[in-house]
């Protein structure tokens, strides 16, 4: 039997998407071209592979079997092909996709910006919120080349490489009326706080730090991003506990004062995951190297 490997990538996309509609978009086909493959699909494998519901579209168990084995077999061909293509970041002229989450955008995206403009001038980046689902940033599909954060769990065609760890601090204006060059426990659980809550995991990491150490925390205020602590905290007399690489950026604020944490929170890790099929892309095996020596020379 001839098999039409077009077929392939409709597979795939049908498997992470659910929807005919999305998995079309994706494709750039419409969807009665794909409507077509997914006929031609179900008659070369001799099953119906999905089955339309009220709110998308349900893998048979078939389907659910073969999607492992086919989706390598895709990235495989990517990684041939791809693979058999030369990069010249200095001739390179298109648009990337990454999803940072807010710390990685506060703290690592100026510095890859910054490498960029000198090393591949043509690139063009584009960011995507970290949500708390990688689903939803597109990485999964491929459709984003890379997410960049804490990932304590990924899809198994994801690869997740660890770029670095981070520590956590505190920040106060600068002439806070009770905080010296350092904060004592007691002063700290007295205090109020600003918490910051970025979708992700962050916020898990300092919340279980604080309960290994059973210290107590009264939060007057919560944020969505780092860049909103620096005019709140200036402004009162309250304290945020940090990363410490946000903590070295908002030390040039002079308004602003850096002191260790009461006790030691410990520490938490910095990754980068991506689609398997880009393991061997040279364009993206050149953006992940950046990326890591950017991490590192943080």
């Amino acid at each position: 039997m001839r098999y039409d490997l077009n077929l392939l990538p409709v597979f795939v996309a049908l498997m992470e998407e659910r929807s005919v509609t999305r998995a079309a978009a994706r494709l750039g086909m419409t969807q009665a071209a794909l409507s077509n493959a997914l006929s031609r699909l179900r008659l070369t494998l001799q099953d119906p592979l999905f089955i339309r519901e009220r709110y998308g579209m349900r893998p048979t168990p078939k389907a659910e079997l073969l999607a492992p084995a086919l989706g390598a077999a895709l990235a495989a061909m990517d990684a041939l092909v791809l693979g058999q293509q030369a990069f010249d970041p200095a001739r390179a002229d298109h648009r990337v996709t990454i999803a940072p989450n807010s710390y990685v955008e506060f703290v690592l995206v100026p510095q890859l910006v910054a490498r960029l403009s000198q090393l591949a001038p043509g690139m063009r980046l584009r960011t995507l919120p970290f949500g708390t689902d990688l689903a939803e940033t597109g990485v999964s599909s491929g459709d984003t080349a890379m997410v960049l954060g804490r990932i304590d769990e990924a899809a198994d065609n994801l690869v997740v490489q660890r770029i670095g760890e981070d520590g956590l601090a505190c920040v106060v204006r600068a002439d806070h009326p009770l905080i010296g060059t350092r904060i004592g426990r007691r002063q700290y659980e007295s205090m109020k706080h600003v918490n910051v809550l970025p979708p992700g995991r962050l916020r898990a990491g300092l919340f279980q730090a604080l309960e290994r150490q059973a210290i107590r925390r009264e939060v007057a205020v919560s944020v969505t991003h780092f860049a909103a602590i620096p005019e709140i905290v200036a402004a009162t007399d309250y304290c945020a506990t940090l990363p410490r690489l946000i903590c070295r950026r908002l030390a040039h604020d002079r308004r602003l004062k850096v002191v260790p944490a009461p006790v030691d929170l410990g520490s938490f890790p910095l990754h980068m995951a991506w689609h398997v099929r880009y393991r061997d892309d040279p364009a993206h095996v050149w953006l992940r190297k950046l990326v890591a020596e950017v991490a590192q020379s943080l």
